[in-house]
């Protein structure tokens, strides 16, 4: 692996991490996403064409990765490990502040959404990619990716605007 490359990769962490968590919900479960995608990425390098976008390829290997997950997960149940799973607050000392009371209620919302819309969102809204490069990664029509779009907007308005009235 060239040096340039390994530099390009760490600094693209950060928008793996927030697209895997986007995607999965999780912190764990998306940082689980990123390793497990940096992992099939450096066993196949051989596969990254040069001059294309590897943050593109990249999200587009977490994005399988997620699938896969969920396929397994539907075919085997949910794993929890008792040690851990008397340890959370469920975010509760987190959201004292409104910033990040609206934030874990965007957070929820976006849970709700279809796991095709928030990938999309994820894409577009939160890592900025144009609807093209969305929809290059999703491997899907570029109107696809408008209509998903619209979709989870106004269906994470109708979410979201009932707490932010509760909360005023």
């Amino acid at each position: 692996m060239t040096d340039h490359l390994r530099r390009d990769l760490i600094d693209l962490t950060p928008r793996l991490r927030r697209f895997a968590y986007a995607i999965s919900g999780s912190m764990d479960k998306g940082d689980d996403l990123v390793q497990t995608a940096f992992e099939k990425a450096l066993t196949r390098l051989d596969q990254f064409q040069q001059g294309t976008r590897l943050d593109s390829w990249m999200f587009r290997i977490i994005q399988n990765c997620w699938i896969d997950e969920t396929r397994r997960t539907r075919t085997r149940g949910v794993q929890i490990d008792p040690e851990l799973a008397a340890l959370s607050d469920h975010g509760k000392g987190a959201r004292l502040a409104e910033d990040r009371m609206m934030l874990a209620t965007v957070r929820r919302a976006m849970a709700e959404l279809p796991e095709d819309q928030r990938a999309a969102l994820a894409l577009v809204a939160i890592e900025g990619l144009s609807y093209k490069e969305a929809a290059s990664v999703l491997d899907i029509p570029v109107g696809t990716v408008m209509s998903r779009l619209s979709r989870a907007r106004a269906r994470l308005t109708d979410l979201v605007r009932p707490a932010a009235k509760g909360a005023a």
